[in-house]
């Protein structure tokens, strides 16, 4: 028989196929078209603790095998989501990830003591990696202290964000896990020299699993107005044109940590989900294919279970770092 089941800390999923943040809503507004209960987990877009619009438009733009977004975490904020989102969420029969955003350790912490209360969530993926919303972290006020991890830039570079610094990633993940029992799942970005040494002190500081990774830092520009494709000048460039970028890095990751690693990154069909498996991934996250077809994700863990019973192998883990036993 069969067996697709994976888990990630303490939360056991029945396949290894997530829907991911941000790029799936909160799940309600796929349910008319997508049989939710499928799906191993999903992840609702990232919340703050207030609301936001995000950033203006235009915000994304269509690129040669991928898309560029600056959507900025436009989010109805977490009390609303706690009130009105996970309560319908709690009829549906798929484990809901609450992804979420903290602009301070202090803000972060009282989101997940929140979210640890809550029925409904069955873990909580934090998100360290927004390229799209560092911009509005640095400090008002002359000579104010910058938040952990985020530096303001010097001329022309962009701002860092916490999943680029381990120290930061360290602190923020160990406020998350002290506040609650749930699984906190780190999501790191792969705009980094090194990813390793900043899964190793998520891993530290608690974490029960990883999301690799997040969209790339990219650009856009019109050659007939010479202008930037974006409002805010750069965007975040995902699809299938990073996934050879996005399975290096999940291989690479992978093999210097003991916490199962989520792999994204331009999944599109069963044989791209199997890529990160076989790089050492324990399960993956499917994102923009949902722009093409809601029912990506579900049409990627149907494919799995194909892929495996024609090739005999009883579980996804017979996949797992594959290419490492030659």
């Amino acid at each position: 028989m069969l067996d697709l089941r994976v888990t990630l800390g303490s939360l056991t999923l029945t396949n290894p196929v997530l829907a991911a943040a941000g790029t799936f809503g909160y799940g309600l507004e796929f349910a008319p078209a997508v049989r939710l209960e499928r799906l191993g987990a999903l992840v609702t877009k990232t919340l703050t603790r207030q609301p936001r619009d995000g950033n203006p438009p235009p915000r994304l733009v269509e690129t040669p095998a991928g898309m560029l977004n600056s959507v900025g975490l436009s989010n109805v904020g977490l009390e609303p989501f706690l009130r009105e989102k996970l309560q319908a969420l709690r009829r549906i029969r798929v484990p809901v990830i609450v992804s979420v955003l903290g602009e301070s350790p202090e803000e972060l912490a009282g989101m997940v003591r929140q979210l640890d209360q809550a029925d409904g969530a069955a873990a909580i993926e934090v998100n360290l990696s927004c390229p799209n919303f560092a911009k509005s972290q640095w400090p008002k006020a002359e000579g104010q202290r910058p938040e952990v991890g985020l530096r303001p830039p010097a001329s022309g570079l962009r701002p860092v964000m916490v999943a680029q610094d381990a120290d930061a990633t360290f602190q923020m993940v160990s406020v998350a896990c002290a506040q609650t029992r749930k699984p906190v799942i780190a999501k790191l970005t792969p705009d980094v020299t090194d990813l390793v040494p900043i899964a190793q002190a998520a891993e530290r500081a608690g974490a029960a699993a990883l999301t690799i990774g997040n969209t790339f830092a990219a650009m856009s520009i019109d050659p007939a107005t010479r202008r930037s494709r974006l409002s805010t000048l750069t965007g975040g460039l995902s699809g299938p044109a990073i996934r050879p970028l996005a399975v290096y890095r999940v291989w690479y990751t992978a093999q210097s940590v003991a916490i199962p690693v989520i792999g994204l990154g331009g999944i599109v069909r069963a044989e791209d989900a199997v890529e990160f498996f076989c790089a050492g991934a324990s399960a993956v996250a499917v994102g923009t294919a949902h722009f093409a077809d809601p029912s990506a994700a579900v049409r990627v863990a149907e494919g799995l279970a194909r892929y495996l019973r024609k090739h005999g192998m009883a579980s996804v883990h017979d996949l797992r770092g594959a290419v490492n036993r030659g």
